[in-house]
């Protein structure tokens, strides 16, 4: 079973973190063309310490882009393939009596490792998925009464299917509130899909992928993303475009407070990745989308006049951002 971290690290310098963030997504881009944004989304979301989920339909590299990130970082990585017949006790772990010692002995699950990658996470059954809840939340998880901290860093990137797939169950609303932000792949344009097929006509290039930081320094790099200056107002900005996403007449589930507090440490992580100290209004603009989206659930009105539920979100919370006024002063 991984072991916690130590205490507080040191941060890294903003012109270090910067360099360091930049080799990961030029690593990671060796392996995935021509998504540029879903790359520094992914990044953005590890380095302020959040669970990052990957929704397209199957083929376009969601597990490739989870897989890339994972093996970026010289940490314990584990893969979970979510199927009907997967139990909760396998995600966890289970009490196993030992003959031995006439004792029970917790075997861990899939879930203590630095990184789980979760594929396919809405194919297994709701009592499967929750048992995710408490380990991306508290990082632990309890069994038969007892409790186990998870390894730190601990992060969630799991993909899924949209619903309308065959064999698919939605992820609940208490689920999604968990992962800090969904990014959707979509398919290559013409250019990277022919480059792709010459990259792996021989080769797999994720095969070549090599660590590019270990967890001492990601640890470094989390900690001067945790250090970045965020002002009054920016804050501000921030609560206000949730506050009007549960005033909106075409939502009926709006942004919860954790949704406020996750676009304001993404928005550090973009401003660290970006070579800044400080967070501006254009960091919130940028990840209010990936951040919200996926919280929000719109009134059957409205989905009325579009079936595609994430596309109508992403309009609205645009349409939210667009008329929030910035917020004047430090």
């Amino acid at each position: 079973m991984p072991s916690p971290a130590p205490g507080p690290v040191e941060s890294i310098e903003p012109p270090a973190l910067f360099d360091t963030a930049t080799r990961i997504v030029e690593s990671i881009e060796n392996v995935i063309d021509g998504k540029h944004d879903q790359v520094v989304t992914a990044l953005t979301v590890l380095l302020a310490e959040g669970h990052l989920l990957i929704e397209d339909v199957p083929g376009v590299g969601k597990t490739m882009l989870a897989r890339s990130l994972a093996k970026a970082i010289d940490g314990s990585v584990t893969r979970i393939q979510f199927t009907p017949d997967l139990l909760p006790s396998d995600v966890t772990g289970v009490s196993v009596f030992n003959q031995a010692t006439r004792e029970f002995e917790f075997k861990p699950g899939a879930v203590f490792a630095n990184i789980v990658i979760g594929d396919e996470i809405n194919r297994a059954s709701p009592k499967t998925q929750s048992a995710l809840l408490e380990a991306m939340e508290e990082r632990q998880v309890s069994v038969d009464g007892h409790t186990y901290r998870l390894a730190s860093p601990f992060i969630v990137v799991a993909t899924q299917n949209p619903v309308e797939m065959e064999g698919t169950y939605a992820l609940p609303e208490a689920q999604r509130d968990r992962f800090m932000a969904r990014i959707a792949m979509g398919y290559p344009d013409a250019a990277s899909e022919i480059e792709m097929l010459g990259a792996r006509e021989t080769a797999n290039p994720i095969d070549a992928l090599e660590p590019v930081v270990d967890l001492t320094t990601l640890g470094q790099l989390m900690a001067g993303v945790r250090a970045v200056f965020t002002s009054s107002a920016v804050k501000q900005y921030a609560v206000a475009i949730a506050r009007a996403t549960r005033d909106d007449q075409d939502i009926r589930l709006g942004a919860s407070p954790r949704a406020t507090l996750q676009l304001v440490r993404a928005a550090k992580a973009r401003a660290a990745i970006e070579g800044r100290e400080f967070v501006l209004p254009d960091d919130i603009d940028a990840l209010a989308v990936p951040v919200l989206g996926h919280r929000l659930l719109p009134t059957s009105r409205a989905l009325g006049k579009q079936h595609d539920a994430a596309s109508l979100v992403a309009e609205i919370v645009q349409r939210i951002v667009d008329a929030t006024p910035i917020p004047s002063g430090r």
